[in-house]
């Protein structure tokens, strides 16, 4: 999906899914071969990026707009295997530091897939274009979060052109697709530079489902994260615990647990976090408010929740963790788990997951 590429680069367009504004669906098989271009300024100064795809193989390289014309300027490169579901990045042309390496599943970025599952939501079509030669219906939707217009490809589903404003503001473009080309682009760029060789002939890092299964020790499947989105449409309560790593034997003391549940409605709340009486945490800024368990067994109580919140636990001398959290309603009440590593230093890793089904999904109260 073209919108979630771009979160993965660090400049997120997630609005345009999780407020569930646009729908457009997808008449004819997307291409595998192809090279796209896109200007994104959604969180400062824009970025280009440029999408190539032969078959397996795609390519995405990135750079601020600003050095375009700088042949040494350093660009972000990142190669994909869409069969292996493994992916290489590294600078260029200064390659000499090397690679990281990570997995992947699903969705990995393809442009022709922007907009094939975002439903609308009050949205309302304003015109026509023809934007590249391609026909586009406009959309325009306003939230509590944001004022969005887009420019939609009728053929494939593709997200165009963008804007975005909070309610009441100015439009602004926040991503523009400046050229595409369906020819095939030349086998010679999807080959890492040989500073990479020892990392991509290593063992491949644990995938998301791996990852999960050694958290939990259970089938990956009955887990959904919870930092992905969108939010779910329908409405559920929230049951969050805490868990530690390995048993998911609960934690039940010495947690405070705050949320925010009017994140989508607040033009970018800033939290503070402080210390009281007794060494009591204590939270501030937006919405957030602290919330408590009514069971012995350190269950956290989440009505009605939202399909988008910010949700803080605070472990005290070990640490804390704050996110922000997609509803995803599996059932009436829905599990949400903090499996932690390490409860005596939450920075060595936890992870937020929704219980979709297995013996987790009910807790006992």
């Amino acid at each position: 999906m073209f919108v979630r590429v771009i979160a993965t680069r660090g400049t997120n367009l997630a609005l345009l899914s999780s407020c569930g504004l646009f729908a457009a669906a997808q008449t004819v098989p997307a291409p595998t071969a192809y090279t796209v271009t896109v200007t994104n300024s959604v969180f400062g100064s824009p970025q280009v990026m440029r999408i190539s795809r032969l078959g397996s193989k795609a390519l995405i390289d990135l750079v601020s707009q600003d050095k375009m014309a700088d042949p040494k300027a350093p660009h972000t490169r990142s190669l994909y295997d869409l069969d292996k579901h493994r992916n290489l990045s590294w600078s260029w042309p200064d390659s000499s530091a090397g690679c990281s390496t990570g997995t992947f599943s699903g969705d990995w970025g393809d442009p022709f897939t922007g907009a094939e599952d975002v439903t609308g939501q009050g949205a309302r079509q304003v015109g026509t274009e023809t934007i590249l030669g391609m026909p586009a219906k406009i959309m325009d939707a306003t939230s509590p979060a944001a004022h969005v217009k887009a420019w939609i490809d009728t053929k494939y589903g593709m997200i165009l052109k963008a804007q975005m404003s909070q309610p009441g503001g100015e439009l602004k473009n926040v991503i523009e697709v400046t050229n595409i080309s369906l020819a095939p682009p030349p086998a010679s760029i999807f080959v890492y530079p040989p500073s990479c060789a020892a990392t991509a002939e290593a063992p491949p890092p644990p995938t998301e489902a791996e990852q999960i299964a050694t958290l939990t020790g259970g089938n990956p499947q009955d887990f959904v994260k919870a930092i992905y989105g969108p939010g779910s449409k329908n409405s559920c309560s929230a049951l969050f615990r805490v868990v530690k790593a390995g048993t998911m034997e609960p934690i039940t003391g010495g947690i405070q647990v705050a949320v925010d549940l009017k994140v989508t409605s607040e033009p970018t709340p800033s939290y503070v976090f402080g210390v009281g009486e007794a060494g009591h945490a204590t939270f501030s800024g937006g919405a957030i408010h602290e919330i408590f368990s009514q069971t012995h067994n350190g269950v956290f109580r989440i009505d009605n929740a939202p399909s988008q919140f910010e949700l803080v636990a605070d472990f005290g001398s070990p640490g804390s963790s704050d996110s922000n959290v997609y509803l995803q309603c599996f059932a009436p009440q829905t599990v949400l788990l903090l499996v932690v590593k390490n409860p005596a230093k939450i920075s060595d890793g936890a992870e937020l997951l929704w219980v979709k089904s297995g013996k987790y999904a009910t807790v006992s109260r």
